[in-house]
């Protein structure tokens, strides 16, 4: 099943002359994948990234996510997509330092509203047992490790049982130690629940040990 397609996706800069960034993009990505995107700095990755989790809508060509088309949708509409669809992965954590490892899960949770708060709860702790770091529920962001903040934003990315979880660099703040961690972690969530992974990355290593490689050059895929 597919889960995302992007079809002759082109993107411009117009600052202040007209900048090609990214130049007939296709591609599709399978439910259950574990699929990297490397390539140079300024290849064009992160800014794919960014097209194909809806947050940049200035694109040519077609984004479809299940089988619905992204063109032509609200922001709200988008909006809605994301948090129901697409859990996100960062470089940086982005916890919300004054709440608690347990309540920064819940929150894509409570804001998509399908659930009573407490089946939010019941959902967060199970993700971070699944983590094994439900030990730290209880625990305020900024006590957490650089390690122990990437393993919660994982749990954070789960908790709406998304269609595909997106990750840009979310080794890249992080120990080689941390990093087999979480490459563990993905690699789990694909063969134990055909989780969807898509990750930007420079990390060759970790590329190298994922299902598939798209490998960009110049705004263009030149492998995948």
């Amino acid at each position: 099943m597919t889960v995302l397609e992007a079809s002759h996706v082109g993107k411009r800069f117009h600052d202040p002359v007209n900048i090609e960034i990214l130049k007939d993009i296709s591609l599709s990505i399978q439910k259950g994948e574990f699929v990297s995107i490397i390539g140079k700095s300024g290849s064009g990755k992160s800014t794919l990234l960014y097209i194909l989790s809806t947050m940049d809508t200035d694109y040519e060509g077609e984004l479809r996510i299940g089988q619905e088309v992204m063109r032509g949708k609200s922001e709200k509409q988008l909006a809605r997509v994301r948090n129901e669809k697409i859990g996100f992965v960062f470089q940086f954590h982005y916890l919300l330092t004054e709440f608690t490892a347990l309540e920064n899960v819940m929150l894509p949770g409570l804001k998509l509203g399908l659930y009573p708060e407490e089946v939010v709860r019941q959902r967060a702790l199970e993700h971070l047992k699944g983590l094994d770091i439900e030990k730290l529920a209880g625990k305020k962001a900024n006590q957490l490790s650089g390690g122990e903040k990437q393993r919660v934003a994982i749990a954070r990315a789960l908790i709406n049982d998304p269609s595909v979880i997106m990750c840009d660099e979310p080794t890249g703040n992080l120990d080689k130690k941390n990093s087999l961690v979480v490459f563990n972690i993905f690699r789990q969530l694909t063969q134990e629940h055909h989780q969807t992974l898509l990750v930007v990355t420079h990390d060759e290593e970790f590329a190298g040990n994922t299902q598939r490689i798209i490998e960009m050059e110049d705004g263009r895929i030149i492998k995948q």
